[in-house]
């Protein structure tokens, strides 16, 4: 039976100071190519408590500006991340592009301070995944710094992600609701408090009950504004959680859950709707300006997100999005074929959505042909918000012990990046030695690529020195706690695994799973489906993939388990289950590697990819 979190507990009136800073952002905008209001609502309506117009009731003009504030996928990196994860990709006037280095929470809390001076109406909102797969500071107390940092963001209110529920509902409820950890206890000589924000959960239900585990939606009101909030999650969450993670809980479809809550909003007489989508696209460019309505409104995205903004009720004025770690502003049609705002920022507080959407107080809607968006870079150009540095330096100086431990060395950065990375054959490496230790007769390992949360760079982070990995390194790229488990396939099954790669729920965004040394095959990008694994191909130390036979295959356990579409995994036999993943990752880096013999990159060569 999963722990409910249904009572949120206000505990506080936010937003009592504010931190005065000149915040130097780069900005993309993105507007909806419909006829727009004659000027801002400001201006020529009588916004921002200005008197005058008419229809609006309190003495204000009929026409308000509201500021939505919106970020996605934090995954608890309040320090800036490291290499390519702490960048963003930014598109010249020429059409060339440079790197950004971007987030931390520090900045972030400066931009978002700076980005509401002026805007007595303004609501932060997330996208989920706010904590989860988090590096060390966070993850080692089970996020409970993050959930203190997002209180100190004036974060308004999230809906949940897949990672929400790393460690199962009843401690999401903790996060929401406050207590000490039930077994690590309390850190500090404070109980931690819990979150000041709601968690939405629209299309998470209790099995038994058929009850929302957290409430669906929520109104944010002020001096006679009203806009409502509906959270939900993907559909496909227990795809990509470990089952003990979604236990006893129900994922309903995202736009029926949507439409739902909608009307039930319109009841009550809220008009003015956003949506807070756990689920997201994947825009033609990597630049986070990248003009994603050229040609044609949403013309340059695609995956699930399309398909679900077009079926969204036109109720609802604007989707806040993620998951996908990606940056877009963009507008794609709702059922009616109007267009509406589509976000998402990207991940890690790189970046932060600013959209201005203009109520109507004749109306109470949105009025939806002035809404106007732009992604900003949370630059680290920008003075420092000393409350997140107090807050970061306290949990480090609790983490360093730990984090601070040397446990391999590198000669040069190991990214993450590409079809095969060369930080997945490491992983998969280490997998495969921690497997034949449990088991001599280990043939190979498989890693997911989502299990791989952030590069090994060779640049020190601290004061540890160029080329040391520490701990907290070690922790930030293998954050989930799972098992390194052992199991039995046949070689037919071994090959339908690779095939589900680019198959079935994997066909339209393939999931490449990362190989350990000794495994080789094509994959030919120019097919489809299970025709761009050339089975013909598939070699295990040289020799042919024998259907018939069996084979030991290491992998960590959420993989072991099916997961991320991958159901053929599941039907192993014989498992045996090794130490998490972590461990044999820092265990195969202390073995293999010293100051004066550090690790190399891989040459990430073990799958040929024709494009």
């Amino acid at each position: 039976m999963p722990a409910t979190a249904q009572s949120y507990r206000p505990r506080r009136r936010r937003r009592t100071s504010r931190l005065l800073v000149a915040a130097a952002t780069v900005v993309t905008a993105g507007a909806l190519a419909a006829a727009a209001l004659p000027a801002s609502a400001d201006a020529a309506h009588g916004g921002h408590g200005s008197h005058g117009g008419h229809g609006g009731g309190h003495g204000q003009g009929r026409y308000q500006d509201v500021q939505l504030l919106s970020f996605n996928d934090l995954h608890g990196n309040l320090e800036p991340p490291a290499g390519s994860s702490g960048r963003v990709t930014e598109l010249q006037p020429d059409g060339t592009t440079k790197t950004v280095d971007a987030g931390g929470a520090e900045y972030l809390a400066t931009h978002l301070r700076q980005a509401r001076k002026g805007h007595p109406y303004s609501i932060t909102a997330a996208g989920g995944d706010m904590v989860g797969a988090s590096p060390l500071l966070s993850g080692l107390f089970h996020d409970e710094p993050t959930i203190e940092a997002l209180n100190k963001l004036d974060l308004d209110v999230t809906s949940v992600g897949n990672h929400e529920f790393d460690e199962g509902a009843r401690e999401l409820a903790r996060l929401q609701n406050g207590g000490c950890h039930p077994t690590d206890g309390c850190y500090t000589d404070k109980e931690f408090e819990g979150a000041d924000f709601p968690y939405l959960a629209a299309n998470v239900q209790d099995e038994k009950t058929g009850k929302p585990l957290l409430k669906p939606y929520w109104v944010w009101k002020h001096k006679g504004v009203k806009v409502g909030f509906i959270g939900v999650t993907l559909e496909g969450t227990p795809n990509i959680v470990s089952a003990a993670g979604v236990k006893g809980l129900r994922f309903k479809d995202e736009v029926d859950t949507i439409n739902t809550y909608a009307k039930e909003l319109q009841r009550q007489g809220v008009k003015s709707i956003v949506a807070l989508i756990h689920e997201g696209g994947f825009p033609a460019s990597s630049s986070y300006n990248y003009d994603c309505d050229s040609p044609g409104a949403g013309d340059g995205i695609s995956g699930p997100i399309v398909d679900i903004a077009k079926n969204v009720s036109p109720q609802v004025d604007a989707l806040v999005t993620g998951h996908t770690h990606n940056a877009y502003v963009c507008t794609i049609p709702d059922p009616a074929g109007k267009p509406r705002m589509v976000t998402s920022a990207s991940s890690f507080g790189r970046l932060y959505t600013d959209t201005t959407l203009t109520y109507d107080r004749a109306t109470g809607d949105i009025a939806r042909t002035s809404v106007k968006s732009a992604n900003h870079v949370v630059t680290r150009d920008v003075p420092k918000a000393l409350d997140m540095t107090r807050l970061i330096d306290r949990w480090n100086t609790l983490a360093a012990p730990i984090g601070n431990r040397p446990v391999g060395y590198i000669s040069g950065d190991i990214d993450r990046t590409g079809t095969e990375s060369p930080l997945g054959d490491l992983i998969a490496d280490a997998q495969l030695a921690h497997g034949r230790s449990l088991d001599p007769e280990t043939d190979l390992a498989l890693m997911n690529p989502g299990g791989i949360r952030a590069p090994l760079t060779y640049t020190a982070s601290g004061s540890e020195g160029d080329g040391v990995v520490t701990y907290a390194e070690g922790f930030t790229v293998q954050p989930f706690s799972n098992t390194v488990n052992l199991r039995s396939y046949t070689g037919a099954q071994l090959i339908q695994v690779l095939k589900e790669q680019v198959s079935g729920p994997n066909e339209a965004a393939p999931k490449i799973l990362q190989v350990s040394s000794g495994l080789t095959y094509t994959l030919d990008m120019t097919k489809s489906g299970a025709d761009r694994v050339v089975t013909g191909s598939i070699r295990l130390n040289g020799a042919p993939i024998d259907p018939a036979a069996t084979y030991r295959v290491a992998a960590n356990s959420f993989l072991a388990g099916g997961g991320d579409g991958f159901t053929t995994m599941g039907q192993g036999t014989d498992e045996l289950v090794g130490s998490d993943d972590l461990a044999a990752f820092v265990q195969y880096l202390t073995a293999n590697s010293s100051a004066s013999t550090p690790i190399a990159p891989p040459a990430a060569d073990r799958i040929t990819v024709v494009k």
